[in-house]
C-alpha cells in the first residue's frame, strides 16, 4: 500500500493523470476498461457553406527609405547646415572690436602744474582763440602763470588711419598715460596734473564725466584734477560756478609749494 501511494505521488509531481503499467502491480487497483480504448482520430471541422472564402488581400508595398550617396566633392545637406550654425556661433561668441576713439590732446606746463588739455578743433591753441583766452583766465585764478609752455607735440588719436594695430579705448588709455608720464619725467616734479576735457580725463585719468571738479590719484601720474573741457565751459557758463568753488580747495596744493 505504501508503494502505491508513493507511485501516485511521483505521478502527481510529474503531472501524469493517466498511466498503464507494463506488468501487474502488487496491491494495485484494477484498471478501468475505458482507459484501454485507443483515442478516436480528430476530424477537422468544415467551414460553413454560407460563408464564402475570400481571397487573401495582398500585402501593401512598403517603400524603402531613400539613401543618398554623396558624390565626390559634395557636402551633405546636414553637414552644410551644421557648418553654417557653427560659423554663426563662432561669430556671435567673438566680441566685436570697439571703434577707435577720436580726440586731440595738448600737454602744457604752467608753474608747478602740468595741463593735459583737450583741443576743441583738433588744432593747437592760438593766442586769440576763445578757448585759449578762457584757459588763461583759469590759470590766473589758480595763481599760476597765464602763459603756459608747450610740452611736445599734440597727441592725436587714432595714431594710424589704416592698419591692423589695436587702436581701441584701452590702447588709447595705455598710450596717453605712457606719453604723459614720459614727458613729465623729463621736467621738474609736477605738483598737480590738470585734466581738462573728457578725453583727457578718460584716457589719462581712467575716469569719466562723474569726476568733473574732483581730485584723482592716477597710477604713474600722481595727483590730478579733472575739469570740464574749455568748449563745454563756454557753451554752459553755469558750470563755471562749480569750477571756481572746486579751485579754491585744489589750488592750496600748488600754492603751498610756491
Amino acid at each position: 500500500m505504501i508503494a502505491e501511494l508513493r507511485r501516485r505521488a511521483y505521478l502527481s509531481a510529474m503531472q501524469v493523470a493517466s498511466w498503464l503499467p507494463r506488468v501487474e502491480l502488487p496491491f494495485a487497483a484494477p484498471s478501468r476498461p475505458e482507459l484501454l480504448q485507443p483515442p478516436e482520430p480528430e476530424v477537422p471541422a468544415a467551414a460553413p457553406a454560407s460563408e464564402p472564402v475570400l481571397p487573401s488581400r495582398p500585402e501593401p508595398l512598403v517603400e524603402r527609405p531613400r539613401i543618398e550617396v554623396p558624390r565626390p566633392g559634395s557636402v551633405p545637406r546636414n553637414a552644410k547646415a551644421d557648418a553654417a550654425a557653427e560659423a554663426e556661433t563662432v561669430v556671435a561668441a567673438k566680441p566685436l572690436a570697439a571703434p577707435p576713439p577720436r580726440f586731440a590732446l595738448q600737454l602744457l606746463r604752467a608753474g608747478d602744474c602740468a595741463l593735459l588739455v583737450e583741443l576743441p578743433t583738433g588744432e593747437p591753441l592760438q593766442g586769440r582763440d576763445p578757448a585759449y583766452l578762457l584757459l588763461k583766465d583759469l590759470l590766473r585764478a589758480a595763481g599760476l602763470p597765464d602763459s603756459p609752455q608747450l610740452v611736445g607735440e599734440p597727441v592725436r588719436w587714432p595714431l594710424l588711419a589704416r592698419g591692423s594695430m589695436d587702436q581701441g579705448p584701452q590702447a588709447a588709455l595705455d598710450y596717453v598715460q605712457s606719453f604723459v608720464a614720459a614727458r613729465l619725467e623729463q621736467q621738474q616734479p609736477c605738483t598737480c596734473l590738470w585734466l581738462v576735457g573728457l578725453p583727457a580725463i578718460r584716457f589719462a585719468g581712467d575716469a569719466d564725466a562723474e569726476a568733473y571738479n574732483r581730485e584723482l590719484q592716477v597710477d604713474g601720474l600722481g595727483a590730478a584734477w579733472a575739469l570740464p573741457g574749455l568748449e563745454l565751459l563756454m557753451d554752459e557758463p553755469l558750470r563755471k560756478a562749480e569750477l571756481w568753488q572746486a579751485m579754491r580747495r585744489v589750488r592750496q596744493r600748488w600754492l603751498a609749494t610756491s
